[in-house]
């Protein structure tokens, strides 16, 4: 699972009056980055999963097991989220898109581990399954008139702690806890979804456009719910995906 932050968005904006119009417009163009990862993702994802050659630099062909650089692949993302959370300040907005490119690229090379778990059928059916429900849980948040900032603290810190659980069970290959997390996460990537959705809303409404301030914030948007929407995917593949 990926590393996903948020609270320091806050001290990068100054709050002016609400304004739906320029909440719609932060959103739009959040939404459009976060596309275009997505699209990184599943080139990336397509190009080793059909490619045997690209695949053997992550998978052990004789062991079966990840080689150096499948490590390298699978823990990379965590080192992307934290530059990009820390980085703010110091990193230009170029710098920003092209981390997270690279980011998106590091999660297409781990979802195509999935071709050879699960059968293409399945893949796209929870995929389709993910997005209805990330959509859903993005216009509730979007919609609502309740708070909800202490609901999504919580399920951050529930998220920190499974995440923990799921970075030591990788070397402990349970599955039947591996299971068990699959749920956590796609409880607390649905609440986080909503709350994300609101916490992002108001942030676009106090932010002044055409500064680099705010088209970084725009790129951490995007990072933010194309994580949570990835993570949210995964996990609901452990769960409904059907094994070849």
């Amino acid at each position: 699972m990926e590393n996903n932050s948020s609270n320091y968005v806050y001290n990068s904006v100054t709050q002016l009056d609400d304004s739906e119009s320029s909440s719609r417009k932060y959103l739009a163009k959040v939404f459009a980055w976060m596309f275009v990862a997505l699209g990184v993702s599943a080139f990336v994802a397509f190009e080793f999963a059909t490619n045997l050659s690209l695949l053997s630099l992550i998978i052990d062909p004789t062991t079966g097991g990840f080689t150096g650089l499948g490590y390298v692949a699978i823990f990379a993302p965590l080192a992307f989220s934290l530059v990009i959370n820390f980085g703010f300040n110091r990193i230009s907005y170029v710098g920003m898109i092209a981390i997270f490119l690279a980011y998106a690229a590091t999660i297409g090379v781990t979802l195509s581990i999935f071709g050879l778990i699960y059968t293409s059928s399945s893949i796209f059916t929870v995929f389709l399954s993910a997005a209805f429900v990330f959509g859903v849980m993005a216009v509730s948040g979007y919609k609502t008139t309740m708070d909800l900032s202490k609901f999504g603290s919580i399920m951050y810190v529930i998220f920190i702690g499974a995440l923990g659980v799921s970075l030591i069970n990788f070397f402990m290959h349970s599955d039947q806890l591996s299971y068990i997390i699959s749920f956590v996460f796609v409880a607390v990537m649905i609440g986080l979804t909503a709350y994300y959705m609101q916490m992002l809303k108001r942030i676009g409404a106090g932010v002044e456009f055409g500064t680099e301030s705010t088209n970084k914030l725009v790129i951490i948007g995007a990072f933010i719910l194309y994580t949570t929407f990835i993570n949210l995917f995964m996990s609901m593949m452990r769960i409904f995906g059907r094994r070849r």
